[in-house]
């Protein structure tokens, strides 16, 4: 054989292997099982949940991108895409949906459909109807309970502790968010509870921020209650930036605040809830049924306080309060 017919065999068959190779990478990708990841809010606010949704899955035996792919669909706070992002990943015959960031979420998916399993992640899942028994879920869902709209009383008691000349406490809310109603329900107990007045302040939109805040700035006496609620974490930093130029001693659902600048914050562990989800995922992967999954109830909760900001409200943090904090800012 000549040295240039050996050549261009040579080539030809270099050329045939990586021609081979992607269709072999195709073929495997498509083999594996596909998660559809469905949430209200935006890549670049929850990363940090995301991660422990991915460690959750690998400690379950599933690691992105070689054994399990993952389709991410992101609403980026606009609740009415949902509809149409959880009817996508339907279409695209997903093995299981993971839906978090907010009951909405939920409800998406399981209009969606009812025949894909579905993993959630929501606050009080008996009290807002996404399941009828915690121990056993019917049909095609279950997941982690949070009691991110129940904690009302802790949130009021803690911004009592920290400001007790505050005789009125906002609320601030998204008067479009479903859960709304049981969530000012639980203030209304919780502030009539302490001896406390309450000022809700309904906002929609960005722009109602500025006078919802100036309406709660007018109020003598004044401490503040954020709804849990995806819409303001997507609005995280113009809200933590009013706080403090109004300066409003205020309390969130989540830390991602508190490391952004606000007060403090008491809720939901959202990390561990999402590595717990992971390992959901995992067994209904590996062929469990959701009905045969109890929902669980996230029992990790988790009070952070920045003193670096209780400095500048002028406010002197109670050393009881420090104790008992799981994380101190400064």
């Amino acid at each position: 054989m000549s040295f240039d017919r050996l050549r261009r065999r040579e080539f030809i068959t270099v050329i045939g292997g990586a021609a081979a190779w992607p269709l072999a990478a195709r073929a495997q990708l498509a083999a594996m099982p596909v998660i559809g990841f469905l949430h209200s809010g935006s890549p670049d606010r929850f990363q940090h949940v995301v991660q422990a949704l991915l460690r959750g899955l690998a400690e379950a035996g599933y690691i992105e991108g070689q054994n399990v792919a993952i389709e991410y669909r992101w609403a980026h706070g606009q609740s009415d895409h949902l509809p149409a992002l959880a009817a996508d990943l339907v279409r695209r015959q997903v093995s299981v949906i993971f839906a978090a960031g907010g009951t909405p979420v939920i409800f998406a998916a399981k209009a969606a459909t009812q025949t894909v399993p579905i993993v959630f992640i929501g606050s009080d899942p008996l009290r807002f109807g996404i399941v009828s028994s915690l121990a056993r879920p019917e049909g095609n869902v279950t997941g982690l309970g949070l009691f991110t709209a129940s904690l009302a009383a802790k949130r009021v008691g803690l911004l009592h502790d920290l400001v007790p000349s505050a005789t009125t406490i906002g609320f601030l809310c998204n008067p479009n968010y479903p859960t709304l109603d049981a969530e000012l329900q639980d203030m209304q107990e919780a502030t009539r509870a302490a001896g406390l007045q309450l000022a809700v302040a309904r906002v929609s939109s960005e722009e109602e921020f500025a006078a919802g805040f100036a309406a709660l700035a007018s109020e003598r006496d004044r401490a503040l209650v954020v709804a849990a609620d995806p819409f303001f974490t997507n609005l995280r930093d113009p809200l933590v930036a009013l706080a403090a130029r109004h300066a409003i001693p205020t309390v969130y659902f989540q830390r991602e605040y508190v490391a952004a600048g606000g007060l403090m914050s008491y809720g939901n562990n959202l990390t561990a809830a999402y590595r717990q989800a992971g390992g959901y995922l995992g067994r209904i992967l590996k062929g469990v049924r959701p009905a045969d999954l109890p929902v669980i109830q996230s029992a990790a909760f988790e009070f952070v306080i920045n003193t670096s900001t209780a400095k500048a409200l002028g406010l002197a943090i109670p050393p009881a309060l420090l104790a008992i904090a799981d994380e101190v800012i400064e």
